[in-house]
């Protein structure tokens, strides 16, 4: 359920970019620098009142982000300089654009229909120092084809727990281990020069699932793993069935979908 903002206050969006290899992850947390912390610590020292941020995805230490979605709610002010201070506390490794008021009931996180991850490979037989920060460098050339027919056995609704890290929620007070369905509208491995790509859609992901579902493709693609192994690797959920978790560098949060306009 999404509540509305405090009286006198309005709702507020913005996209933001960031190269997290400087931080500890998107979320909160104490003693360590995180995105989030970041961008809360500099909207309360411009604005001068407290914020509570939401996102629509909450990336992993080293991971990044092309077109993550916050909101927020704050008293109403003048949205192109708060823009502008903004980015020069966060500089240079976030960027905060197209900051709006929304509607009182737009959430980043819950009113989100999708997400987009890309996964960059730089398949070479050398690696590059200007690439490093953001590719995970693979040198056995790789089987695009198989990777790609190996990739659809996870399109659809499925358990992904042989993909995940296990999570627990609390129901009535009591921990209980968190569902691991999940829904992949797409995915896709592809060729751009030297990077193998792999671009993955989905309502929503659990921890690790993108990076487990590559690191996987990536034996598939060495000729480690069989492609016709995929489908048998879900039917497990055993996460001991998969591949290994690729390292986070090479990720990206590409896009977020929204798709009632009302709630934008």
């Amino acid at each position: 359920m999404v509540s509305v903002p405090p009286h006198g206050m309005n709702r507020y969006r913005a996209s933001v970019s960031y190269d997290g290899g400087p931080f500890h992850g998107f979320a909160e947390n104490p003693d360590v620098e995180t995105v989030a912390g970041k961008l809360r610590q500099s909207l309360e020292k411009i604005i001068g009142h407290e914020i509570h941020l939401t996102c629509a995805g909450r990336t992993d230490a080293g991971v990044h982000a092309e077109g993550q979605i916050i909101s927020f709610d704050a008293e109403t002010f003048d949205i192109s300089k708060i823009e502008r201070s903004l980015n020069k506390l966060c500089a240079p490794f976030i960027t905060v654009s197209d900051l709006q008021k929304t509607n009182d009931l737009f959430s980043a996180r819950f009113s989100a229909t999708h997400r987009t991850y890309r996964y960059q490979i730089l398949n070479d037989e050398y690696p590059n120092p200007f690439y490093h920060r953001f590719t995970w460098h693979v040198r056995t050339q790789l089987d695009l084809d198989s990777m790609q027919r190996a990739a659809q056995a996870v399109v659809g609704e499925h358990d992904f727990s042989s993909f995940c890290r296990k999570a627990t929620i609390l129901v009535d007070g009591k921990e209980e281990e968190a569902s691991l369905i999940r829904e992949v509208i797409s995915i896709t491995v592809k060729n751009e020069g030297p990077f193998v790509e792999i671009w993955v859609t989905a309502t929503s992901f659990c921890h690790q699932m993108v990076r487990s579902i590559v690191g996987t493709l990536v034996e598939i693609g060495k000729g480690r793993m069989d492609e016709s192994d995929m489908s048998s690797i879900i039917s497990k959920k055993d996460r001991n069935a998969a591949g290994p978790v690729a390292p986070p560098q090479g990720l990206t949060l590409m896009e977020v979908g929204y798709s009632d306009p009302k709630k934008q």
